[in-house]
């Protein structure tokens, strides 16, 4: 299946501030077309700076959509049961802007997705399976870069159309566009203009081409709007976005692998590398599961709880 890619925080100063002023692109499964950020985390960060003093500090980044904040949430509270002092920066923006923030220290952890990560360091990667994508991410990220273990927890991109526009067409995957996509129009992110993921991919795997492509925003509200409404017929959607289940909206297959596999793992500054933060953070990975994406997802967009707090309950749950 394709995902739904398919995922604040205060504006980083310095370099990121000009990265963010001189980018305009979106990023991630993928995601992102917004460039804004929020208010850091204050729980984090003042119960990180409580942290030993062997144990490191970080600051944590997140993309500009609510899972990539979740989960940037949950390493912060892991990272600070270890003693690690954890602040955070959040919905800093695409993918296009936040890795050179973290290459240029502004940032030092960011929670990822797989595929979409390696396809962004490796233009030719062809690996599907969520083993092949971590495997040849391993040794795509730049030398300065670190990932760490990778969860079972997936969220992938996805076209996703309402059940109507489903029947009206006869529509169960992808391929079944092709003889109708001239007369539809296609909602996401901006960055989807462009993305081997996006028009581009739908184009060269299925020979899909839309009628119009709207840019709205990477899975959240704009776009589920815009395909609620009918204003577009097909939209990129993230696979965890409880949206899906509760608007009856249909999540076409994807048979030829558009979308690969796209398990979140963090992606680190190897010079802040510590045994105390590859055990948190690797502890976070090996419980995460998707239905657990989904369950804190919903409490965070649907019953509007605080992140921070969605993320602190779930870490002391798992015993991490």
């Amino acid at each position: 299946m394709s995902l739904s890619i398919r995922k604040s925080g205060v504006l980083i100063a310095g370099s990121l501030v000009a990265a963010l002023t001189l980018s305009a692109c979106g990023g991630s499964a993928d995601p992102l077309a917004s460039s804004s950020a929020a208010p850091s985390s204050s729980a984090a960060a003042s119960s990180g700076a409580s942290g030993a003093a062997g144990a490191g500090s970080v600051i944590i980044g997140s993309a500009d959509f609510p899972e990539s904040a979740l989960v940037a949430n949950i390493y912060a509270a892991a990272l600070t049961a270890k003693g690690v002092t954890a602040t955070t920066n959040l919905n800093i923006g695409s993918r296009e802007v936040y890795l050179p923030a973290l290459q240029d220290g502004s940032i030092d952890l960011i929670p990822e997705y797989t595929g979409v990560l390696l396809q962004y360091f490796d233009k030719a990667a062809t690996a599907t399976s969520s083993e092949d994508v971590y495997t040849a991410l391993q040794g795509a990220v730049p030398d300065t870069l670190q990932v760490l273990d990778q969860s079972a927890a997936e969220d992938k991109d996805s076209v996703a159309v309402t059940q109507e526009v489903a029947t009206q067409y006869n529509l169960k995957s992808i391929a079944d566009l092709k003889p109708v996509a001239g007369e539809l129009i296609l909602g996401g992110p901006s960055e989807w203009e462009t993305r081997p993921t996006g028009v581009p991919g739908l184009e060269a795997k299925y020979g899909v081409t839309f009628k119009e492509f709207k840019a709205l925003d990477a899975g959240g509200p704009l776009t589920l709007n815009a395909l609620t409404s009918g204003q577009v017929q097909a939209g990129n959607l993230f696979t965890t976005d409880p949206a899906i289940t509760a608007n009856n909206l249909v999540v076409l297959e994807d048979p030829e692998n558009l979308f690969a596999a796209q398990n979140i793992l963090p992606l680190i500054t190897k010079s802040k590398v510590t045994p105390e933060i590859t055990e948190a953070l690797n502890a976070v990975s090996a419980k995460l599961t998707t239905q657990d994406l989904i369950d804190l997802l919903t409490k965070v967009t649907v019953d509007k709880q605080d992140s921070a707090d969605v993320a602190q309950e779930w870490v002391t749950s798992a015993g991490i």
